[in-house]
């Protein structure tokens, strides 16, 4: 008989393997690698408001100093807007701090072609490159330091609050800013649903910001986000039927 158990016990394992290994994690988890960081933005991050991925006010959405600008290679085109890293300064005594430092993705450091990949040119591809606010950079080196090399991973995104959906645009063309996303944090794909109609796929405009053509006026909205891990939560009558264009509504967490 416990011969038995003990035979049923191996294969419920085995057939469970699969299953969670199914669900996919975001590149980096857990996976130290190499990069460097630099800082922008001036010692209160007011720089680093607006930015590539349309969070605008980065205090007021919840992001607060604890950001950082991607060269092209870890943008992704976008997609990486929300994503969290967790960074610390390697090998660099003369100006390394001890302990690491969390930070979200809300920005493109663009590439300055014109300037070489190890003079100037720090987000040029396919370098891996950090421009942290300033008050984050501070966390990790010296402010004489400029740049320093870090190690780095992705790691969860740990939010207050749901998951922020502002719309904004005009009738047929509802434009979705995405925000304050945990877990994974970098939304791959969104769906609508109108209380008169069925789900449909929004496509990304730019950054977070999704759009659908549909006419969604006066109707209750639901949202389906998938992140990059797979992970997908669906928002059920998250925003009520008098919506007006410019308002904040507030779902679920991951």
């Amino acid at each position: 008989m416990a011969k038995k158990a003990m035979q049923i016990l191996q294969l419920l394992f085995f057939m469970l393997i699969p299953l969670a290994s199914s669900q996919g994690s975001p590149r980096g988890y857990d996976d130290w690698q190499t990069a460097h960081a630099t800082f922008y933005g001036g010692s209160d991050a007011t720089g680093t408001m607006g930015g590539a991925c349309g969070y605008g006010n980065l205090y007021s959405q919840g992001y607060g100093t604890r950001t950082a600008a991607l060269s092209t290679a870890l943008f992704n085109s976008g997609l990486s807007c929300g994503s969290c890293y967790q960074l610390r300064c390697n090998d660099d005594p003369k100006w390394c701090l001890h302990g690491d430092i969390t930070v979200t993705a809300t920005n493109l450091c663009p590439p300055n072609l014109a300037l070489s990949n190890d003079n100037g040119g720090w987000c040029n591809p396919p370098l891996e490159h950090f421009d942290l606010a300033e008050p984050a950079f501070l966390q990790i080196a010296e402010y004489r330091a400029g740049i320093v090399p870090v190690l780095f991973r992705r790691v969860p995104c740990v939010k207050k609050g749901g998951i922020r959906f502002t719309i904004n645009g005009h009738s047929y063309f509802n434009l979705v800013l995405i925000t304050n996303v945990g877990g994974a944090g970098d939304v791959q794909s969104v769906s609508i649903k109108g209380s008169r109609a069925g789900w449909q796929p929004m496509s990304r405009n730019w950054g977070q910001n999704w759009q659908s053509n549909s006419y969604l006026n006066g109707q209750t909205l639901s949202f389906k986000i998938t992140t990059s891990d797979g992970a997908t939560l669906i928002h059920n009558n998250v925003v009520p039927a008098g919506w007006q264009f410019g308002q904040t509504f507030e779902g679920g967490q991951f």
